[in-house]
Formats: C-alpha cells, structure tokens, sequence
C-alpha cells in the first residue's frame, strides 16, 4: 500500500469532537477506511471530497471499519454497490441496530448504575441509544476482522486488535509504508476515552477498557511505524514518546482518586463528581467511564478493594486493612 496511494478525507460531525477523518486508497480497488457519521452534510461533503478525486460512492469496492461509534460508521450503506464491508464482529450489533444486543445494553448499564449508587436523572441510556441510531445508516458487515486476518487485496496490512476506546476498534499497519490507520486508538490532541461498554454476552465479566487501552498503546510500541493516521486532528509520527506521557498521566489520575479513597469510602458516582466537578453533569457517560478506568486500575494493582453495602458497591483503600 503506497503512501500516495492514500487520501484523507475530512468529514463534518454534529459531535463535540468535531470533524472525523476517513481515509481512501486507490490502488487495484478503491478502499474506503470508515465512514463517517448519517447526516446530509457528512455525505455531501464525502461526494465533494471523492468528486475531487474523480470518483463516485459507486466506484467504492469495500469499506474496511474501525469501530463501531457512529462517527465511523454511519455512511456505510449509503454505498449501495460495495462489495464488502469489513470490521470487528462487535460492530455489526451496531451497524445492524440489533434490538436485542440494545435491550442488553441498556439493562447492562441500568444494572451497574444501580450498584454504583447512580442517582436515576443521569440515566439517559435508552435515550444515548436511540440518539446513536439517527446517526447510523443501517447495515451490516460481511466480513468479520480479528488479529492477525487479511484484507483481500491489501495484502501488506496487519490487522490489530486495539480494543480500549471501543471493544470493537481495530488499527490497520501497512508492512510496505509504515503506516498506521489507527482510528480512535492515537490521537495527537486529545487522549482516547476508554468508554465503558457491556460483555459480548449475558453472564460474562464486563470489559475493563482502561487496562485495554494500557496494553493496546503499549502495543503499537513493537511496530515500526512512520505515521498513525489519525480518526481526528493531526496526522502523528512521534508517538512512543506520547504513549508514555499518557500512560504516565493516567496513573497520575488513579493516585488522585486514590488519595480521596483514602479519606472517603466512596461509589463511582461519588468518585467521579469528586474528579470531574465542573463536567460530570453535561458529559455523565464519558466521565464515570474515566472514573472506573481510573478504579479498574487501582483494584489491578491492588490498591483498592470493592464493598458492598446495602446493595451499593462502595472502594476502600488496602492501607485500611494493613
């Protein structure tokens, strides 16, 4: 796969995030990597940018996912005469809208707010759900991607399994140039929110996508790579030296949660007003996913241990028991 091979396509959002980037190679077919998020304007902006290349949604052969947020997802069947659509299998309960993985979802989250003492007015998860829906056209995947699987007709590109962000996120290195299309995994300005996420299915241990999203980074420290092409901001080259300072920082946060914990048996939900005062209201889902990352951790280096009282799940610190 040739660098100049490759085009950036840059997508508007309704989303605070801002503009999302898909990126296209021309090359024997016309690949597309993700799509962008199901508004008027995202699609018309798509056909400007592909006009511009002298081609049209009909000249798209298959279109290679991510992950599954809508913001890369959403124009997927927009493109009626692709061949394939590939991704993670997590990203078809999202592509298809599949009621009933919605239905665990919801009861997955409702079940965990009631033993993190959530109070019901930040409960807005059908809601989350139904929204997410406006903003995904419906499709479905027909080919499934794990570590290590090819992309017919990419042959230099290394599928890797990066979950954190999503459960879902898979990263695509290029043996040939060194490239890395890293969706959501690595971005320059802003550090990826490990969000919280259910179990593939009922009766399994939920995901602890802040550890995840520790190994994921360190990972891409055993590849040799010349540029990550990033799902938002600046194209990025320099990225162990970043891996560490994120890493670095995030323990710094666990230790802050930490020292609270340490003077106050406390929920997540107490937890997380406690680290995020002036957000937790306005952006309640992105900030008690941080905060568990951030108790994950601490409970993975045994640093905290779980109570629970009167139906509610409260951290101590292990010093208390020393």
């Amino acid at each position: 796969m040739k660098a100049q091979n490759i085009h950036q396509l840059t997508l508007p959002t309704p989303f605070a995030v801002g503009d999302v980037h898909a990126y296209l190679h021309v090359g024997d077919r016309v690949t597309l990597f993700d799509a962008g998020v199901y508004t008027e304007k995202a699609w018309e902006s798509l056909k400007d940018q592909l006009k511009e290349l002298s081609l049209k949604p009909e000249d798209v052969d298959e279109i290679v996912l991510t992950h599954h947020h809508p913001d890369h997802i959403g124009l997927v069947g927009k493109f009626t005469n692709v061949k394939r659509v590939y991704g993670h299998p997590y990203v078809n309960n999202w592509l298809t809208k599949d009621e009933r993985y919605f239905k665990m979802y919801i009861d997955f989250f409702n079940q965990l707010y009631d033993d993190w003492g959530v109070p019901e007015a930040y409960r807005e998860i059908e809601k989350s759900t139904a929204n997410y829906s406006n903003f995904v056209f419906k499709s479905a995947l027909t080919d499934e991607l794990l570590e290590g699987q090819k992309i017919e007709g990419l042959p230099s590109i290394e599928v890797l399994e990066t979950p954190g962000h999503a459960q879902s996120h898979l990263s695509f290195f290029d043996h040939e140039s060194g490239i890395l299309i890293g969706g959501d995994h690595i971005i320059k300005h802003i550090s990826s929110n490990p969000l919280l996420e259910p179990p593939s299915d009922k009766g399994i241990e939920r995901p602890r996508p802040l550890l995840d999203y520790r190994q994921s980074m360190l990972k891409l420290k055993d590849y040799d790579i010349t540029e990550i092409l990033p799902g938002h901001g600046e194209v990025l080259r320099e990225y162990r030296a970043l891996i560490d300072d994120r890493i670095l920082k995030q323990e710094k946060r666990a230790y802050k949660v930490l020292d609270f914990i340490k003077n106050n048996s406390a929920t997540p939900f107490e937890i997380c007003k406690f680290l995020f005062p002036k957000h937790y209201e306005k952006q309640f889902g992105l900030t008690m996913s941080e905060t568990v990352g951030q108790l994950d951790y601490l409970q993975s280096v045994g640093e905290i241990v779980e109570v629970r009282k009167d139906n509610v799940i409260t951290f101590e610190s292990t010093s208390c028991y020393a």
